[in-house]
């Protein structure tokens, strides 16, 4: 089957959340362990990842070299977190699938995400990115022509626009290399937001995509047939947080829409991933899952995990 594997922002650092480079690529070796397993089963596979801790690493240069030198814009730290983890991740999965005994060739593409240039988060910016700050220091931000809002007693917070993805724009690219043998990975962080102007051309923005969104649009148009959603915890749960939780396993598209309609999944968190993979099994895909690494070559058979599926009568 063709897989195509959405790695959470936990995968990209050490179990604490440390960002640091020597973090990175040890919790990275971890997954491409568990992405190697896969192909090693005979899967295709499309990786997408996560980019929020190390664009907020990012942020933070920005902020202490802003009186040096400009600080560059959101799309630019997309792409460039894009190119790192990209290397990164060929590097750790090129000796992971040596280990499994598997041979296929392995690629990252610099993708960019069309989105709506009259897309309403542009007006109301309301997605909150990197570091608290004190107001001396946010205003110096502001004077780069940045939003950043008052958050009480623990500082201010820059704030940007999370518009809805309409398209992967390199998808092709990514289609002729998988369907060439290799392993790929693009969409890192969601892909990097570009608007398109009446004239035709092409604008990066600043704006941060949700990447699951994007990995549901993705695994679409590539034909994917599974979508796993990696995240840290082995189930999506009801009733979470209460006497009455508990994991949610295998659900229909429709059970799953009336749990989503009831609240069960918290925006900032299960939520957006729960919309990913209810996107991609109404668009065609055979399942969806959502679950940890650990058990990822069971998840994809549809034997562990919340696996969501299209209902018996579609």
């Amino acid at each position: 089957m063709r897989v195509l594997l959405a790695l959470g922002g936990n995968a990209m650092t050490g179990p604490d959340g440390s960002a640091t480079p020597a973090a990175q690529i040890a919790a990275v070796t971890g997954a491409m362990e568990a992405a190697a397993r896969l192909v090693a089963a005979g899967h295709e596979l499309v990786i997408t990842h996560g980019n929020g801790p190390q664009v907020g690493n990012l942020l933070v240069k920005n902020e202490l070299a802003a009186h040096v030198v400009p600080p560059v814009p959101l799309d630019w730290c997309g792409a460039q977190t894009q190119g790192t983890l990209g290397f990164t991740i060929l590097d750790a999965l090129d000796a992971a699938l040596a280990r499994a005994g598997a041979t296929p060739r392995v690629a990252a593409l610099v993708t960019r995400t069309l989105v709506d240039r009259d897309d309403p988060g542009f007006t109301h910016p309301s997605k909150p990115v990197g570091r608290y700050l004190d107001e001396a220091q946010a205003r110096r931000m502001i004077d780069h022509d940045q939003v950043w809002e008052d958050r009480g007693e623990k500082g201010w917070r820059r704030v940007v626009a999370s518009p809805e993805p309409l398209e992967v724009l390199d998808v092709g690219a990514a289609r002729t290399l998988v369907d060439a043998g290799y392993v790929v990975v693009a969409a890192g962080g969601g892909g990097i937001p570009v608007v398109r102007e009446p004239d035709g051309t092409l604008r990066g923005v600043e704006a941060v995509i949700d990447k699951d969104l994007t990995a549901a649009l993705l695994a679409r148009a590539l034909d994917a047939h599974v979508l796993v959603i990696a995240t840290d915890v082995a189930h999506a749960a009801v009733g979470f947080g209460t006497d009455a939780q508990r994991d949610l396993g295998r659900v229909t598209l429709s059970e799953l829409h009336r749990l989503a309609d009831d609240g069960e999944f918290a925006p900032g968190s299960m939520g957006p991933k729960v919309e990913a993979v209810s996107r991609f099994v109404a668009g065609g895909g055979a399942r969806g899952v959502i679950t940890s690494l650990t058990h990822i070559t069971d998840a994809v058979d549809g034997a562990f995990g919340t696996v969501v599926e299209p209902d018996p009568t579609a």
